[in-house]
């Protein structure tokens, strides 16, 4: 197979989500698949084996659920792939589509609670503010809370009787309180641990009448498990031993919790047992969980991929829970582990070397987005095509960066992007030091959060690249937040320590519009249209004070957001870049 051909089977090869179901109809499950070119809602009745695509949008489905009972599918209908939109639901088994609130105005999806009892919770961002509907079919829609700073259901009990809503009232978009409430909206319970410790809320015990909340805690300075009742204000803490960010899942029963434990890029799995506190490790090929779910009988279903190897659905009795339709993608190389010592700590770093060609390689750094992301020894498709095209591929998990603790995580607040591109340098004089990459044939690109530090990088870090790749960036913070979508604002303000009315100067600072007369490498700009967390205004300003100071640039727009969900449009997108990098890289 072609190189062309190879990396781009990977993007076509038929992929799926981990299936969820129904809490008391097991046998009733959902996924989302690409299988169509576009990623759609299937549902899957596993007694049968028959399955069913549910929505056939133009732009995809991101955001889907399935209720308790299992009767019906949920999924967020967005109009022109801009996240605005409403909620819709269909019969498990087939049939016509329907409103799930259709008096309440569309908004930016803040996630969706449902209940045994046919009550949903429904979070939706307009109009300056975030509200939280209760839903009834037939009924009016009630508002159940509303305030302008962020807010999102987390979670329903079973009997409908409490709804879990993580707020930024007394804190920030990334450090919520977590409260929970009844249908009134009188409140039962409430976690707060303070400035820059976060509560996140998770699911009820999955038994009807259980009051006890899942959650996570950052009082260690990383994510753990906590199980709370909200009523009578008890709570039990889950401490591991081993290093690492945690996130958890009831069993069944209610008994235990599977315990995620995502460290140095990987991740393990471990059944804790509330009832004797004991731990037991689940074995599990080495590489990347990107979601695990315990099934009814006590086994785990798992999503797993490793940089070399596709994503296939295991279960933990040894077992491929469901094959994707279609070839399987071609492998790839696995990723080499770096640690670097940087003026903010060990920074943690990924390389990926082709398997022709000898070193120094050209190399393209690959910037995560987020920030709170970070990259893993997972399977990506585009990371293979660069290592095919010749390069070596560097990502780095930057400060900023998740998995690696709270205070990693929130490092950067205060000079926000320099922090990460400090790391970025560090790593970058590494790999020429080590004669893994050529220091004359040098690419930074990114997407979102990574395309913005792509354009900084190449304003303030101009020696280092010899060209940028900037996908959906932000050009501009003070613009963006005038555009963007109201969790964005909020999470914009919990960064910088409030608006830009509020802090000016370090939106200025942190702003790659503020240092274009500094850019001297070519820059390839990717932006949709219809984005609203990478509005096009600011995109725009930044380009024609590109073009004002005279520097070689391109750009290439489409007229989607959510470009991922399209497999072609993709596709599309990976070759304009590879063939501009080989445009300005030279390729021995």
């Amino acid at each position: 197979m072609k190189a062309e051909e190879r990396w781009q089977a990977r993007f076509r090869a038929s992929r799926m989500t981990l299936p969820s179901w129904a809490r008391q109809a097991p046998n009733r499950s959902i996924y989302r698949s690409n299988a169509t070119g576009t990623w759609q809602v299937y549902a899957w009745d596993r007694v049968s084996g028959t399955t069913r695509q549910v929505t056939d949008r133009p732009r995809g489905a991101v955001y889907a659920a399935i209720d308790p009972t299992g009767q019906w599918i949920y999924w967020f209908a967005d109009t022109e792939g801009d996240e605005f939109g409403s909620w819709w639901r269909q019969p498990f088994n087939g049939g016509p589509d329907e409103p799930v609130a259709p008096g309440i105005p569309p908004g930016q999806p803040g996630g969706i609670a449902l209940s045994a009892t046919g009550v949903a919770a429904v979070s939706l961002a307009s109009g300056g503010a975030f509200h939280i509907h209760l839903v009834r079919a037939g009924e009016p829609a009630t508002l159940l809370y509303e305030h302008p700073e962020a807010n999102w259901v987390t979670d329903m009990s079973l009997d409908g009787s409490l709804i879990a809503i993580n707020h930024g009232e007394y804190a920030d978009y990334r450090h919520p309180a977590l409260r929970v409430v009844r249908h009134n909206g009188d409140t039962v319970g409430e976690l707060y641990d303070g400035p820059g410790k976060g509560v996140l809320g998770l699911t009820f015990a999955p038994v009807m009448g259980d009051r006890r909340l899942l959650a996570l805690h950052e009082r260690r300075r990383r994510h753990e498990p906590l199980v709370w009742d909200p009523v009578t204000g008890e709570q039990r803490e889950i401490w591991l031993r081993d290093p690492g960010d945690l996130a958890a899942e009831w069993y069944d029963d209610g008994r235990g919790l599977l315990i995620l434990r995502d460290d140095r890029a990987r991740s393990h799995l471990h059944r804790y047992d509330l009832a004797g506190g004991v731990l037991k490790l689940i074995e599990t090929p080495h590489g990347v969980i990107d979601d695990a779910a315990p099934r009814p009988g006590g086994h785990v279903e798992y999503s797993w991929s490793s940089a070399s190897h596709p994503p296939v659905i295991r279960s933990s009795n040894d077992q491929v829970v469901v094959n994707s339709s279609g070839p399987p993608a071609p492998p790839s190389v696995p990723v080499e582990d770096l640690d670097v010592e940087g003026e903010g700590g060990r920074i943690h770093a990924l390389v990926s070397r082709p398997e022709a060609g000898t070193s120094p390689y050209p190399t393209i750094f690959l910037l995560h987005g987020g920030p709170a992301a970070h990259d893993r020894d997972a399977f990506s498709p585009e990371v293979a095509a660069w290592v095919d095209a010749g390069f070596a591929v560097v990502r780095v998990n930057y400060r900023g960066s998740t998995g690696y603790g709270s205070a990693w995580r929130d490092a950067l607040r205060g000079d926000v992007g320099h922090t990460e591109l400090a790391d970025v340098a560090a790593v970058h004089r590494c790999v020429v030091e080590r004669g893994i990459s050529d220091p004359g044939r040098m690419v930074l690109a990114g997407s979102g959060w990574g395309g913005y530090l792509t354009l900084l990088g190449l304003g303030t870090q101009p020696d280092l690249w010899t060209a940028g790749i900037a996908a959906v960036p932000l050009a501009c913070h003070q613009t963006s937040y005038e555009d963007e979508a109201e969790s964005l604002r909020a999470y914009h303000r919990a960064l910088f320590g409030g608006s830009p009315d509020e802090q000016p100067e370090r939106y200025a600072a942190s702003s790659p519009i503020t240092y274009v007369e500094q850019v001297q490498s070519p820059l390839l700009i990717l932006a949709g249209e219809n984005d609203a967390r990478c509005p096009m205004r600011q995109i725009e300003k930044y380009v024609a004070k590109l073009a004002e100071h005279g520097r070689d640039h391109e750009v290439y727009t489409y007229d989607a957001a959510a470009s991922s969900l399209l497999i072609s449009e993709r596709i599309t997108q990976i070759a304009y870049q590879l063939d501009f990098a080989r445009k300005h890289v030279k390729l021995h």
